[in-house]
């Protein structure tokens, strides 16, 4: 029997524009016939990597990359800190630079004050790509933390800057700044969280409210995926996470029921429709 779902996909979700960017850079240097390498996985991903892969794309990690020479090679939307641009120009690499301009626009701020001898504290993921190419400007002297409890008060000045990855939520970047105050410290706030990114947290909250069932379509590899998961099960705990269709079990719905489909920020829009297709025929 056909379960006659109602299915509507999220308007808001999808790549942010940075991504989009990256791939549009890579997809116009594929069609055109060049041989393009990428320097880590262009978006977080793997519908996505294998499409641009059978287009040509080939992923490369940094040791393949630094014995590389007179290639093509992409950089992706998280950035690179200067030391991949010397080794570029020391092999002869022509680079496609597909870093997001508003993450190349904190790399210059976050230069400039660790120029001027600041103490830099950054909010995020210590082993993330955006973090490791931030701190490549500070010739990773920045104090990576993820959260209060790994803050080691006693070995801070009195005066710090702090900055943050682009796509951390903003609540746990106030959270710091009330902790830092509050054991005595003179917080320069410097307030680099992509908008696009934490809005889409509120987006969610409306859209989740709306259906029976929500359908989280992301990698399992995404932080940003996890995230945003986590903020749609507070809000509708009738939530199921899948990376492609053959994840998608039949019994998770009832007839007439009305499915949201929404995802990460590197979720690819045609997989989200790919979905949509599926449960529309089941």
């Amino acid at each position: 029997m056909a379960l006659n779902l109602s299915i509507k996909i999220d308007d808001n979700s999808g790549f942010c524009f940075g991504v989009v960017e990256a791939i549009n850079k890579a997809e116009n240097k594929l069609d055109d016939g060049f041989e393009l390498y990428c320097l880590g996985d262009i978006v977080h991903n793997d519908e996505e990597i294998n499409r641009l892969r059978k287009k040509g794309l080939i992923p490369i990690d940094k040791e393949v990359f630094n014995n590389l020479e007179n290639k093509a090679v992409l950089f992706r939307a998280h950035g690179e800190p200067p030391e991949t641009y010397e080794v570029a120009k020391k092999n002869n690499i022509e680079v496609i630079d597909a870093s997001c301009p508003i993450i190349k626009k904190l790399q210059e701020k976050i230069k400039q004050s660790y120029d001027n001898n600041e103490c830099i504290l950054i909010y995020g993921k210590p082993h993330h790509p955006e973090i490791i190419a931030l701190n490549g400007q500070l010739d990773n002297n920045g104090i990576i933390v993820e959260n209060t409890e790994s803050i080691d008060l006693q070995h801070l000045p009195r005066i710090v800057t702090l900055y943050s990855q682009t796509t951390q939520p903003l609540d746990g970047f106030y959270e710091l700044i009330k902790f830092l105050k509050k054991n005595g410290k003179n917080v320069k706030v410097k307030d680099t969280i992509c908008r696009s990114v934490s809005n889409r947290r509120l987006q969610l909250k409306k859209f989740c409210e709306e259906y029976d069932k929500i359908i989280f379509v992301a990698d399992k590899r995404s932080s940003n995926g996890k995230m945003l998961h986590d903020v749609c099960k507070r809000v509708n705990p009738d939530i199921y996470f899948i990376s492609n269709t053959k994840d998608i079990k039949h019994h998770w719905f009832k007839p007439g029921e009305k499915a949201g489909i929404t995802g990460a920020t590197s979720t690819p829009r045609w997989l989200m429709e790919e979905v949509k297709n599926y449960l529309e025929k089941i």
